[in-house]
């Protein structure tokens, strides 16, 4: 008898989902966005994450909800990705906010700053720290909303025709760099060009920069990099975890049910794990190939490194007394990273350096 009451109510209850499921599906709108790229589609780590973003979403919807992917230059310029979303020509952009620090410093913060947080670090303060509340407070007047969406983790410092052995190596340099780095390099005598991933090695080539910086091995050996400087600096300094985020516009996110808004944060969220992962798995070997085919694998000297963090402290305190929004989130930014950093240098970083040097001592 029980066994006969359980099958009656499991074929009720399969009849009830059978007759729920499409009136759910009817109740859902199906929309369909498009967001453009910063980036190329040869680069499956940094672009594939707008792609993932679309995939995850299409899933999460029954396909109800549809974002269609543009790379670089098939809509707008990858430098232009913010002002398409902004202006509502697309409804969202896969980008690095610190691209368009021209339109205003404080953009910096989105993505990363120099000599500032790690990849764990800069997740910790967006989504645990206030940065998130910071950043979408900040980037309302931009009307757009901002998730976060992808990380590189540290990056490299580039790809020099010479080597730069001293800080007076930097005086003139012609050298392709994102973000608010440029300006601090400025301050030693480095001509700063910002261009997008895609232009980059055109400008190498034909000599137009002298030096260029991008993310790390494995998209940098796609791009070709090597064939045209022979030296491979490192660390990036000015990017210890750069963040990328989607930017959507905001009567584009207002319009938005709340399960889709809901799916795109998941989505994104989805995404960065998948970025992380990527550059972290791929990295190592193209590195080894790198340097197998030639390249000259060099750190920057202690006093570049030195000269550069004062003149970055020196940009963060004029910038602050000249610009409050800028004020506002580094005064808060700082005193996360304070803290982050005094946590770090107890168990990651002690564990790091031994376990690093004890796994060469085996070898």
């Amino acid at each position: 008898m029980k066994r006969r009451n359980f099958i009656a109510g499991a074929g009720l209850g399969a009849a009830a989902s059978v007759i729920a499921a499409p009136a759910i599906a009817q109740s859902m709108p199906e929309v369909k966005w498009r967001l453009t790229s910063s980036f190329p589609k040869s680069l499956d780590t940094i672009f594939g994450a707008g792609q993932d973003v679309s995939d995850f979403v299409a899933a999460m919807t029954d396909n109800k909800f549809q974002i269609q992917v543009f790379a670089a230059g098939e809509i707008t310029p990858g430098l232009q990705a913010l002002d398409a979303a902004q202006e509502g020509s697309v409804e969202a952009c896969h980008t690095a906010s610190y691209y368009y620090v021209g339109k205003d410093p404080t953009f910096a913060f989105g993505t990363a700053v120099p000599f500032g947080l790690n990849c764990r670090q800069q997740n910790a303060w967006i989504h645990m720290g206030g940065g998130l509340e910071l950043m979408n407070e900040f980037v309302q007047d931009y009307n757009v909303n901002f998730i976060p969406c992808g990380n590189t983790g540290a990056q490299m410092g580039g790809w020099f025709r010479k080597e730069i052995a001293s800080v007076d190596d930097l005086k003139g340099l012609k050298f392709r760099i994102g973000g608010f780095a440029g300006k601090v390099l400025t301050k030693l005598g480095v001509v700063p060009q910002q261009l997008a991933g895609g232009d980059i090695y055109p400008a190498l080539e034909k000599g137009t920069i002298d030096s260029a910086e991008w993310v790390g091995p494995y998209d940098d050996e796609k791009l070709g990099f090597n064939k045209v400087a022979p030296v491979y600096h490192y660390p990036g300094w000015w990017e210890g975890g750069p963040m990328l985020s989607v930017m959507c516009n905001l009567k584009a996110w207002d319009a938005l049910p709340e399960a889709y808004k809901a799916a795109l944060k998941a989505a994104c969220a989805a995404a960065d794990t998948r970025m992380v992962a990527r550059y972290d798995a791929k990295n190592p070997a193209a590195l080894k190939r790198l340097v197998a085919g030639g390249t000259q694998l060099k750190p920057f000297p202690v006093d570049v490194m030195a000269a550069c963090y004062k003149a970055a402290n020196e940009l963060y305190d004029e910038t602050s007394a000249a610009n409050e929004k800028f004020k506002k989130v580094y005064e808060a930014w700082k005193a996360f990273r304070t803290e982050q950093f005094l946590w770090f240098r107890i168990a990651e970083n002690t564990y790091d350096n031994f376990t690093f040097s004890a796994a060469d001592r085996v070898k």
